[in-house]
């Protein structure tokens, strides 16, 4: 199977995710079950049914997690340099309104570009791969071609 490229603060958030899950989440769904067939008919018991769909989702989330963290290869942005590469912090400016935008390029994973953590599969990561300070990349979006000027190139 194909790695899963992952920061070291990525990987951290799912381990504590999976965790979380395992401790906390499933004791806690396990006992709602048993306090819902408590109450008598299951049939009828929402209670009983709103648990066990949560539980449902519950595992699904630990083995989809489990999954993903087997795969998973940490890449440490401080032993690179260079080049725009995974775990680049990359300072972009847009070449038409000159807004200054940075982001990191994660894996897909960790991806929030809220926080700005670009997912290497986006087309703006895929076009920034391998560039250098001052090049210019061009972006088809949605709403149609962007240029984007590199502005600096971090490791951390």
């Amino acid at each position: 199977m194909e790695k899963i490229l992952m920061t070291r603060a990525g990987h951290a958030a799912l381990n504590e995710e999976l965790k979380k899950l395992k401790s906390v989440e499933r004791p806690a769904i396990i006992q709602a079950i048993a306090e819902a067939r408590e109450l008598g008919d299951l049939s009828e018991n929402a209670e009983y049914h709103s648990a066990r769909e949560k539980q449902s989702f519950i595992e699904g989330r630990i083995k989809e997690l489990e999954g993903i963290l087997s795969l998973a290869e940490v890449v440490d942005p401080k032993s690179l340099s260079g080049a725009v590469k995974f775990s680049a912090t990359v300072t972009i400016v847009d070449e038409d309104t000159d807004e200054e935008k940075t982001y990191q390029i994660v894996g897909e994973h960790e991806a929030d570009i809220e926080r700005g953590l670009l997912n290497i599969k986006s087309p703006l990561a895929r076009a920034l791969i391998g560039k250098d300070e001052g090049d210019s990349v061009e972006v088809r979006t949605p709403g149609g071609e962007k240029s984007y000027e590199i502005l600096k190139i971090a490791y951390i």
